[in-house]
């Protein structure tokens, strides 16, 4: 696989992860983005033995776009908190076939994971004491377009709970993302990942204090993103 290097310095390296990688191991063994990333890094510095390259977020397995690395410890460990403190400004496209009313708006919930079944599941607000674990999730989405039976929504979440953006749009918007059977769409994609892309961060650099834009293209050879390869 040709890796797509979408920024890269001394202590970071952001990829265009492609749908159906890995973020990181587990226990299926299978080659992750984080593999790939160091093998890059090994080779292209020609360094010897182990690479450091510390993982900052996670995007699921069939989602595609952009993922941040850090390649010091230093970095690592700010880059985390700048997550934590939801000091990034984070940028989702997502293709559903569902309009949704309204077409622009923002989403609260309180989400927790059910380990057995690997899902997150929503709870309204008023519902949240009712599980333990819970967490507060929220984001703004709007439509940017609509081409047949596809539209394309641009999300932005507040917080980063696991499968927050598939839950939310599923459960509180009536729009399961395409291919996404595990959250109600109702047919697999081809190639069985999901029209979820990871488009854009934006945050300040840990060491230069310079802001720093990181974008990803939607997949190549995809034919439902290049229905709206003009906006990309």
């Amino acid at each position: 696989m040709q890796l797509q290097v979408l920024y890269e310095d001394n202590h970071l390296i952001a990829v265009n992860k492609p749908a159906g990688y890995l973020s990181q191991g587990d226990q299926t063994g299978d080659v992750t983005v984080m593999d790939l990333v160091k093998e890059y890094i090994k080779v292209r510095y020609n360094k010897p033995g182990d690479v450091f390259l510390g993982s900052i977020h996670r995007l699921d397995r069939p989602v595609s776009g952009v993922i941040l690395f850090a390649r010091t410890s230093k970095a690592l460990s700010r880059m985390t908190e700048i997550f934590r403190d939801r000091k990034v400004t984070k940028t989702y496209w997502a293709i559903v076939d569902e309009q949704p009313t309204p077409i622009e708006g923002k989403l609260e919930g309180f989400i927790y994971k059910d380990a057995k079944k690997n899902m997150s599941k929503i709870l309204p607000k008023a519902n949240s004491n009712r599980h333990q674990g819970a967490k507060l999730a929220v984001l703004s989405y709007r439509m940017m377009g609509r081409i047949g039976s596809n539209v394309l929504l641009e999300v932005k979440p507040e917080t980063g709970r696991p499968h927050q953006i598939r839950v939310q749009l599923a459960e509180q918007l009536d729009s399961p993302i395409r291919g996404d059977l595990k959250y109600g769409f109702p047919s697999p994609n081809e190639d069985g990942n999901i029209n979820l892309h990871s488009r854009q961060l934006e945050f300040q650099h840990p060491v230069k204090k310079e802001p720093v834009t990181i974008t990803a293209a939607p997949p190549v050879g995809d034919q439902l993103w290049e229905l709206f390869s003009q906006l990309a």
